[in-house]
């Protein structure tokens, strides 16, 4: 539940105002996309922080006051009546929704579960999912007959709806305090890394360019996706049409995934999923049709199913789960920065005259690269 209310702050949801907005405020593409990346790096910023936070609190605690910021974050969205008040709405969308509330999910299902982590973590981002795979088309049509403030609102009662939710199916709850009493899973060395050491460690930095450039470059696709869609003479809802079957093959690659981790190991793995993203990429800088973009999909969804289960699970098992709300905020806030440089820089270069396409053929290199530089770090670190 909610990795799915998270969709209220995840790109592929909020880009969906992205043309009324724009419209509303006389935005620029450029502009546009610059709000976005202050307001999503202003949020990664305090996510270093804020996620450490599951360390110290129960879910029950920590994501009711998620949840209720998150509902204020949607209401903000409704009202905003100035350039200034959007860009902290978006701040506390992304800070609350892409952050905090994914964040609580996947660290409780990394340290509540061991031997069947991965597949607890595929189970847990069905939401986020399902969220994906309704809330955009859900709210696209509603757009057809309602104004897009009245859609945040809506927005906002569904998060509110989620919190006596929470709170009804946690009554009895895993707590910190329990796995503090040996129920923990050390990392490598035999040890817990603290988030001080693990910022320290070579590995991180072999794996940022990854976390970074998946973000940056799936955020700048379906931030930009009315755009890409117009220079490819398309009409917006024949591409929009093809992500249920985005969304159905990203749940086939989570779940397989997720069986395929607990059988192996996240070290294993994790080098290589992110060579689908070359082929989705050269595909999508060439498509000529709504065929090409479809496999173009179906290759996203790999790594994008891949990565939300291998790469959490990845920080648990090279780590250890004592600190792992911490580290995996340190990740995360990685993330959320590239997703914050992803649809301004993008942006940007198409105010500049250098269009998706020839920024799609650069990424298909760029995750050639990330893949050999992952590889090498895992290898040395863990002898894989």
């Amino acid at each position: 539940m909610l990795a799915f209310l998270a969709s209220f702050g995840q790109t592929f949801f909020i880009s969906v105002f992205a043309g009324d907005i724009r419209q509303a405020f006389g935005l620029s593409h450029g502009q546009w996309g610059l709000i976005y990346t202050l307001g999503t790096a202003a949020s990664a910023t305090v996510m270093i922080w804020s996620g450490g936070l599951t360390d110290k609190f129960r879910v029950r605690v920590l994501g009711t006051a998620t949840l209720g910021c998150l509902a204020l974050a949607c209401v903000a969205m409704a009202w905003a009546p100035s350039v200034g008040v959007l860009f902290l709405a978006i701040f506390a969308l992304r800070l609350a929704g892409q952050g905090m509330t994914m964040q609580i999910a996947l660290v409780a299902m990394s340290r509540w579960f061991i031997a069947s982590r991965g597949k607890a973590i595929s189970i847990a981002n069905l939401g986020g999912n399902a969220g994906e795979a309704i809330l955009p088309l859900l709210f696209a049509a509603l757009m057809l007959h309602h104004e897009w403030r009245d859609l945040w609102l809506l927005a906002g009662v569904v998060v509110l709806i989620g919190i006596p939710a929470l709170l009804w199916l946690l009554v009895k709850e895993r707590t910190v305090q329990f796995w503090a009493q040996g129920e923990e899973s050390v990392g490598i060395a035999a040890r817990h890394w603290t988030r001080n050491q693990a910022f320290c460690h070579w590995l991180f930095w072999f794996m940022v360019p990854a976390l970074v450039g998946l973000a940056a470059f799936n955020t700048a696709f379906f931030f930009h996706q009315v755009h890409f869609a117009a220079i490819k003479n398309w009409q917006h809802v024949e591409l929009v049409s093809l992500f249920p079957g985005y969304i159905a093959a990203m749940v086939g690659a989570t779940l397989v995934f997720g069986w395929i981790m607990d059988k192996t190991s996240a070290a294993r793995l994790v080098p290589w999923i992110q060579l689908p993203m070359v082929v989705c990429f050269a595909l999508l800088a060439y498509a000529e049709t709504l065929v090409h973009a479809s496999f173009a999909l179906f290759f996203m969804a790999l790594t994008t199913g891949a990565n939300s289960v291998i790469t959490t699970a990845f920080w648990a098992e090279v780590y250890g789960t004592r600190h792992l709300g911490s580290i995996k905020a340190m990740a995360a806030a990685t993330i959320v920065f590239g997703s914050a440089i992803g649809p301004g820089i993008s942006g940007f270069l198409i105010d500049q005259g250098l269009g998706l396409e020839a920024q799609f053929r650069v990424g298909a290199i760029f995750f050639l690269g990330t893949t050999v530089l992952v590889k090498i770090g895992v290898r040395r670190a863990i002898k894989c």
